[in-house]
């Protein structure tokens, strides 16, 4: 850790005060910064519509399980199994892709920590 730290100082140092401040911007983000990150930009609405239909599906599952319990046929049983299983699958399935941005922001997040060292080391190597 204390290498990653000196490194980041060095850079710094290269850097002019508008890069540094988009360098410290690029730090890494714990986990409630980057649940909520992915409500932000271009596709925030896309990632809003699909946790609203995420959390519509869970209560679906909800439901299920809730008639499941108090079920007394096996014809029932298995009905409210079947769209219970199937609603938690695709409930699952949303959470997944939200996991998958999540992941999608840190990766992009570092590729441009690492493209602004490389423009800090090859504007140090061209002087």
């Amino acid at each position: 850790m204390e290498e990653y730290k000196d490194l980041d100082e060095l850079i710094k140092e290269t850097l002019t005060k508008e890069e540094a401040k988009f360098y410290d911007e690029l730090e890494e983000q714990n986990l409630w910064q980057m649940m909520f990150g992915v409500f932000n930009g271009k596709n925030s609405w896309i990632t809003i519509v699909m946790s609203i239909v995420q959390v519509i599906w869970f209560g679906v599952f909800v439901y299920c399980a809730i008639h499941f319990f108090n079920a007394t046929q096996t014809n029932e049983l298995i009905r409210w199994a079947v769209v219970g299983s199937i609603s938690l699958m695709a409930s699952s399935m949303l959470k997944f892709y939200t996991w998958m941005q999540m992941d999608k922001k840190a990766l992009l997040r570092e590729i441009k920590r690492l493209e602004l060292q490389v423009s800090s080391l090859s504007g140090k190597i061209s002087k």
